[in-house]
């Protein structure tokens, strides 16, 4: 599919709402498939305080380099491989982050929010397809068999063919508007987080989680690094707790004191905040899909809020400059309910389970928590049982309509943590350099539309989308050994790099783009 053009026609084709991270990589990967774009937030203007969302993930900053972003992201942040817990005293455990590939990005990068949403709002100034307009608040949207309607307080109007609401987690009007409940339920424990600005030797570019410690007892801290000497300190604390009252009797100095002993220390931004864990019922209502904290809530221990957010982004861009293209029919779009929530769910159990470790809300959960910890310094089958948060990761669509299975390559279940799945339909390609005149990464080229690759003995003539040998492209054998790719194999790849289909024939190709592109595909013989 050729990106260019306006798609549906019109300048208005799609809408985006609310400019935050989620809103804006949404616009700027509708933009790169030649999809116009107005992109409204009810702010004023940008908003850059605090950290907020800080640790970015290796596949997401993939996705931010196909808009020009990942690489600026990546060189700017902290980088850290390794995630280091602690009981008490005691270290019990450290794990570093795998690779299935070999990733041009680490596995995370930690940079405030506030620095990734000033390099995208670059981008999106560069994008002549990306109309920008603040005070622009969100009053009333309708919907017809054409189109959508958006009526701001400002009194403007914008009609377009489709709209994304990614009006972030206070984004209650929006989901009234359309109608979708918001289920699920408040933590009653509350967190307080201080950016400080010192010089910690030794700390920069490792995730330090404490259960217990001395200085917090009873309860956990968490310890992030961040660009130009800044680390972000997570403290639970009472629900009752009270910041200003902490702050004006010199107990906040001495809580910092506590971890960092005499070093000098300014403080950057503090802020206290409660876990929500939330999903709507519906993420696609008719011409809208709803997007990242608008839709789904998740406690930020394991980095899978932002992260998800713009899988969320890519999943919708794609098959909306589909449908705007005439690629595809709309009822592709169900798919993006379909999957999106499907990982909103998983990130839900996954962020659930941590806080009934972190927050035991019964005698079972308590004597759990106690047993792990208490004995995963000295039992590595133990320390599986002690969670201080699973890191983010993508979403496997291996359930997805959109997959066509392969029984040579079941799926094996959520492997161990800080690892990734082998390669097959439903899991994002691994990433590895290839041999090609532009000298891309192989997701680059994945994500400029559906692609086939041919392992040996594969004819690539004639196929309905483009297609490459893989012999062409992979001198050194990197990216078959990462695939698992067998001689007459034919790898249909998505335009968001995920693995549709592993065929053995080019009638089984075709049958499995039609499936990939959500039209029904009723099985020969």
């Amino acid at each position: 599919m050729t990106r260019g053009g306006a798609g549906s026609g019109s300048r208005r084709a799609s809408v985006v709402i609310g400019n935050g991270p989620v809103g804006q990589t949404t616009a700027l990967l509708l933009a790169r498939w030649g999809v116009p774009v107005v992109l409204l937030d009810g702010r004023p203007c940008r908003d850059l305080v605090g950290s907020k969302a800080i640790c970015q993930q290796r596949d997401v900053l993939d996705v931010w380099d196909a808009v020009g972003a990942g690489r600026r992201i990546a060189d700017e942040g902290v980088t850290w491989t390794t995630a280091r817990t602690f009981y008490r005293d005691e270290e019990l455990f450290a794990y570093t982050l795998g690779d299935a590939g070999r990733s041009a990005f680490p596995p995370f990068v930690n940079i405030s929010q506030a620095r990734t949403e000033e390099i995208l709002d670059e981008l999106i100034a560069a994008q002549p397809l990306i109309d920008v307009r603040w005070r622009h608040q969100v009053e009333d949207l309708r919907q017809d068999a054409n189109g959508v309607t958006v009526r701001c307080a400002n009194g403007q109007e914008i009609r377009a063919a489709y709209a994304v609401a990614c009006g972030g987690a206070r984004g209650d009007g929006l989901r009234r508007l359309l109608g979708v409940s918001f289920d699920g339920h408040s933590f009653d424990d509350r967190f307080l987080i201080c950016d400080i600005r010192a010089d910690l030797p030794g700390w920069a570019h490792e995730r330090r989680f404490h259960f217990d410690p001395s200085w917090n007892p009873g309860r956990q801290v968490l310890i992030h690094p961040c660009p130009d000497s800044t680390f972000r300190i997570d403290w639970q604390v009472p629900g009752d707790y009270d910041l200003a009252g902490e702050e004006a009797g010199g107990a906040l100095d001495s809580r910092i004191r506590a971890i960092i002993g005499d070093t000098p220390y300014e403080i950057v931004w503090k802020s206290v905040y409660r876990f929500h864990s939330r999903v709507v019922d519906r993420m696609r209502v008719g011409r809208v899909l709803l997007a990242g904290d608008c839709a789904h809530l998740v406690s930020p221990f394991g980095a899978r809020g932002l992260n998800s957010g713009v899988g969320d982004a890519e999943n919708a861009a794609w098959k909306l400059a589909y449908v705007l293209h005439g690629r595809a029919g709309q009822d592709l779009l169900e798919s993006y309910h379909e999957e999106r929530h499907a990982a909103a769910v998983e990130n839900i159990e996954v962020t659930t389970a941590t806080m009934d470790f972190l927050v035991p809300r019964s005698d079972e959960q308590r004597e759990v928590r106690l047993r792990g910890l208490s004995t995963a310094a000295g039992d590595p089958a133990m320390q599986a049982r002690v969670d201080s948060g699973r890191l983010s990761e993508p979403f496997w669509y291996v359930t997805s309509p959109l997959v066509t299975p392969d029984p040579s390559r079941p799926f094996a279940g959520r492997p161990p943590r800080g690892s990734v799945p082998a390669a097959g339909p439903g899991i994002l390609v691994p990433d590895v350099p290839v041999s090609t005149v532009e000298g891309k990464r192989f997701r680059e080229l994945a994500r400029d539309g559906f692609l086939v690759l041919a392992a040996a003995d594969a004819d690539v003539t004639g196929l309905p989308v483009p297609a490459l040998a893989l012999a062409d492209i992979d001198t050194t054998g990197a990216l078959a050994g990462a695939l698992g790719a067998r001689p007459g194999e034919y790898w249909l790849i998505r335009p968001d790099a995920y693995v549709a289909a592993v065929v053995t024939s080019r009638a089984e190709v075709e049958e499995a783009l039609q499936r990939a592109l959500g039209r029904v595909v009723i099985p020969q013989g």
